[in-house]
C-alpha cells in the first residue's frame, strides 16, 4: 500500500488480481478475513511510475498538473465567496 494518507500505508496485501472496474484500475486482494476486496492501482505499488515523480527524483513535492488544479479550485472557491455562496465569516 503506497498511497501516503491511506490507513493501511506501508502494508502488504495479498494480491489477487488488478481489473478494470467502476472506470479505473483497481488491485484486488483478501483481507486479515480473507473477505475480496479492492483499491485504485493509484494508491498501490502496482501503479505505473508517474514520469514527472521518477525525473523530479525527490527535488519537487508537487507535479504541475496537480498546482494547476489546486489553482483552478482556489480561483473557484474565491469567486463563490464573491457572491454571497461561499463559507460565510463567523464573528464572536
Amino acid at each position: 500500500m503506497n498511497h501516503p494518507f491511506h490507513p493501511w500505508c506501508g502494508r502488504e496485501l495479498c494480491f489477487v488480481a488488478v481489473r478494470q472496474t467502476w472506470g479505473e484500475d483497481r488491485v484486488f486482494f483478501t483481507d486479515d478475513e480473507g473477505r475480496l476486496r479492492s483499491l485504485p492501482r493509484a494508491w498501490t505499488d502496482a501503479a505505473d511510475v508517474d514520469p514527472v515523480v521518477a525525473l523530479a527524483a525527490g527535488r519537487s513535492a508537487f507535479r504541475v498538473e496537480d498546482l494547476l488544479e489546486l489553482a483552478e479550485l482556489l480561483d473557484r472557491l474565491g469567486r463563490a465567496g464573491e457572491d454571497g455562496e461561499g463559507v460565510k465569516e463567523i464573528m464572536p
